[in-house]
């Protein structure tokens, strides 16, 4: 990835970013932290986490926001971009001892004006429910840690219930509870559910009904994160060992799997239609995974430290309608497509996305958007366009061109194509001549969407490039062949990963596990591992430092996005044409 400057200018924290939809905008007035406003010293705490909720009241500002820092917990009116924050006014506010918040999650579902109910897990082991509103704290899970005595990693209600929820901890384990029983006052004897390669679900032998409902155990060494499927039916888990495992949840089958390029994965998210999922971690890497196919399809490269956090931009995710005289399938599946193209219209992104046409025709176009944050306090927003998801099929006028001409390696310094709303960019391409990439990956795009311009340079011949202006391409990432000799890729990657600017003698033992147990070699060039001159890379559409610690949150809202860094400060970066007048 091209330099964005200087150090001076690299070191600088951003208020403001471009993309091809607009100008996001830093809002000072609406960052919430503890009500001191002091930076939290997080030297040996747990991520801040930041979990939101609507409560629909009668008021129109019904949005809640929960958030952890050390030992506390603040649960505030949020009023995003509308108004500036009240921080001497928090709903509730916990001071925790002898344990820490390490996550949590709202129930959706029975949110009211009067009630809420929100889990929290912690950092010795125990889950809570609580009442922020009534200010109540209903019931306690694994409050004598029988069931597991290490660190909550992630908490979250089983979609669509009232009822259920499911726990992770350091140790590989997943919980299933349920609110309305209690855990016992002996440790759960387990018997086994399912088996298979490295998992296992257990059922708790009892002669009353008790928590936990199940056990599961994941891989090797801490399962970091998991995700529900959009529809609730599947559960994507990633853990310390470098895998992320999908597995169908009601039938606790596993669906498939795929091993980091490096190191532990840490963290995961779902795409809107359920096709792709985004997984990031100490490889400093975003992994993009097809559901469908189980296989690796991108990988993006933009952070220089672990990627802490994944999430799609479910409001930027969009479908375009295709040229209609591009369509080259018979008169049957022409009349097809014009049915689909019917009911798209009348549907949200998440239905359209859902009823793509499968011939090779598009009666669609689609661009996913996803970012990442991460140790480096930088974040990066990608798009993945169709070029990356059907590199085999033909392209339609309304989506980018993907170069993918012969060419030898470009000298030091070459510069990439660029389209973004803002300027074009030409550039040389690499890969035909270079003897350290195989047959397979010259027709593999790699995706630049850079949000600077790097120079000028030939290479490009001037058709293609009228005719990418001439069809507006600019909405969408450019692509072109890798960028650089891949025979050394590998070694310079390697190189450039950080181990986190924060170690630990348990991480350290988890590390040295995944060693033992994984060996890369046997994975890495595989299905579950491609080289990574096998899949496309992609280049974030912009990165830019944005926090002075490492940041632990990225959630996309309607009219705005929100971050976290560890110095527990929670930021509101305003969309395009939604900063208030008073706010900036």
């Amino acid at each position: 990835m091209a330099a964005e400057g200087g150090g001076k200018e690299m070191n600088e924290i951003k208020t403001q970013f471009t993309t091809r939809e607009g100008v996001y905008k830093l809002l000072t007035h609406s960052e919430y932290s503890r009500p001191n406003r002091v930076p939290f010293n997080s030297q040996g705490s747990n991520p801040v986490k930041v979990s939101f909720v609507n409560v629909n009241d009668q008021s129109g500002n019904g949005d809640r926001i929960c958030f952890n820092v050390g030992r506390e917990l603040y649960f505030y009116i949020y009023k995003g971009v509308r108004k500036a924050a009240d921080l001497s006014k928090p709903i509730d506010k916990r001071i925790y001892k002898g344990t820490q918040p390490t996550c949590h999650d709202f129930n959706h579902l029975t949110a009211t004006a009067e009630s809420v109910s929100l889990l929290v897990g912690f950092s010795a082991g125990q889950v809570q429910l609580i009442d922020p509103i009534k200010k109540e704290t209903s019931k306690l899970f694994n409050e004598e840690r029988l069931i597991d005595k290490s660190r909550v990693t992630c908490v979250k209600w089983v979609p669509g219930s009232e009822s259920l929820f499911l726990v992770s901890h350091a140790s590989g384990n997943m919980y299933l509870y349920n609110v309305e029983h209690t855990c016992g006052t002996t440790a759960p004897h387990y018997q086994v559910l399912k088996q298979g390669e490295n998992y296992s679900v257990h059922t708790c032998k009892s002669k009353s009904t008790r928590n936990p409902l199940l056990k599961w155990t994941v891989g090797e060494g801490a399962l970091n994160e998991f995700a529900f499927s959009p529809d609730g039916k599947f559960l994507a888990c990633v853990s310390q060992d470098g895998f992320l495992r999908v597995f169908n949840f009601d039938a606790v089958e596993l669906h498939g799997t795929m091993k980091s390029y490096f190191g532990g994965l840490l963290c995961v998210c779902w795409s809107p239609d359920g096709k792709y999922i985004v997984a990031g971690g100490e490889d400093d890497l975003v992994t993009v995974w097809s559901f469908l196919d189980c296989r690796v399809i991108a990988r993006g490269h933009g952070h220089k430290s672990w990627v802490s956090v994944v999430a799609f931009d479910h409001y930027t995710t969009s479908v375009e309608e295709s040229d209609p005289m591009e369509f080259s399938g018979s008169d049957e599946d022409f009349q097809d497509q014009m049915i689909h193209f019917g009911r798209d219209r009348a549907n949200s992104t998440q239905s359209r996305l859902s009823k793509r046409n499968s011939t090779d025709s598009r009666p669609v176009s689609v661009t996913y958007r996803f970012g990442s944050v991460g140790q480096d306090t930088q974040l990066c927003l990608w798009d993945l366009t169709e070029d990356i998801l059907f590199p085999h099929l033909p392209l339609s006028r309304t989506r980018t061109h993907t170069n993918v001409m012969n060419a030898t390696s470009p000298p030091a310094g070459a510069t990439i194509i660029t389209n973004t709303s803002s300027n074009t960019t030409n550039g040389n391409n690499s890969g035909a001549n270079n003897p350290g990439i195989n047959s397979l990956s010259t027709t593999l795009p790699r995706s630049n969407s850079l949000p600077h311009s790097a120079g000028s340079g030939g290479g490009i011949g001037s058709g293609i490039m009228d005719s990418a202006i001439a069809t507006g391409v600019s909405k969408f990432a450019t692509l072109s062949l890798h960028d650089r000799k891949e025979r050394h890729h590998e070694k310079d990657h390697k190189r450039n990963h950080s181990m986190g600017h924060i170690s630990s003698k348990s991480s350290d033992k988890l590390n040295l596990l995944t060693k033992t147990k994984t060996d890369p070699a046997k994975t890495l060039g595989t299905l579950l591992c491609p080289r990574m001159e096998d899949v496309p890379l992609l280049e974030p559409l912009i990165c830019k430092k944005i926090a002075h610690e490492r940041l632990t949150v990225l959630i996309f809202l309607e009219d705005c996005l929100v971050t976290a860094c560890q110095e527990g400060f929670i930021c509101t970066w305003a969309r395009p044409g939604k900063v208030v007048k008073q706010g900036t």
